[in-house]
């Protein structure tokens, strides 16, 4: 069993700057041109392998979590999210961000690029059909079958 502690220390060395949206990616809701998936104690996490993409998606992740708090009822900021939450807010804005875009794939670099080519601020994006997606998007439930047997 891994030290928890250990691990997360390792985790910081090994991967200095973590994909703001990894729980996304991880679960196939969404990719990134600029990610890069790196194994560590027998998990998967996801790098950013651009200081600019990194920053541009830290601040949509930070007016997801502004423009969500009433209607998803999100933690005040700082403080830890349930999983449940996180998910709902990364794979529901990246799913709406893709919609309002009118994209084929919910490639995170690729339509934050496009919002900025065309001399947009994230801020003029269409945010109340982006906070629609969230709070419609759900969790895949297991299936049942998958219950004790």
């Amino acid at each position: 069993m891994v030290d928890e502690q250990a691990y997360q220390a390792s985790r910081q060395q090994a991967n200095p700057q973590p994909c703001v949206f990894e729980k996304a990616l991880l679960a196939t809701c969404a990719l990134c041109s600029r990610s890069q998936r790196l194994s560590l104690a027998e998990r998967e996490v996801v790098a950013c392998t651009s200081a600019v993409a990194h920053i541009n998606c830290q601040t949509l992740a930070s007016l997801f979590h502004e423009r969500a708090t009433f209607v998803l009822r999100l933690p005040r900021t700082g403080t830890p999210m349930v999983h449940a939450k996180a998910m709902q807010l990364q794979c529901g804005g990246l799913r709406g961000l893709q919609t309002v875009l009118a994209l084929p794939a919910p490639d995170v670099n690729v339509m934050v690029q496009l919002v900025l080519a065309n001399g947009q601020s994230l801020l003029d994006l269409p945010w109340q059909a982006i906070v629609d997606s969230m709070a419609t998007w759900q969790l895949r439930r297991r299936s049942s079958s998958q219950t004790d047997s």
